[in-house]
């Protein structure tokens, strides 16, 4: 004897079950490199920062280029400066190394 349950049947529980799987197998690997991406991203622009406060600091202060190293949140920050090829102009390169998980990142600027 059939009863009008207002319930689901195991078969809809089945289906949807299903479907929320589906759509987590799709959407985990997309939400893992856009995190990743995010990271990236969050490096240049620190380095980005960093390159263009030590030319600042350079343009106000001219005392000698040295080289530097610092670590913030564990991640390692290497400032570089060195001659252009360009008339003699300076150029500062930041390096940054964090882990295996990231590819190091190179940005250079030119004193002008």
């Amino acid at each position: 004897m059939l009863r009008n349950n207002e319930g689901f049947f195991l078969l809809e529980l089945l289906l949807s079950l299903s479907a929320m799987f589906m759509l987590c197998i799709y959407f985990i690997p997309l939400l893992m490199d856009l995190r990743a991406q995010s990271s990236a991203l969050e490096l240049e622009k620190t380095a980005r920062q960093i390159m263009y406060e030590e030319m600042q600091a350079k343009l106000n202060d001219s005392k000698g280029f040295g080289d530097k190293n610092f670590i913030q949140n564990n991640i390692l920050y290497q400032i570089q400066w060195s001659d252009s090829e360009e008339g003699g102009l300076k150029e500062v390169c930041v390096s940054v190394t964090k882990n295996t998980s990231h590819s190091q990142i190179e940005i250079c600027g030119k004193l002008e």
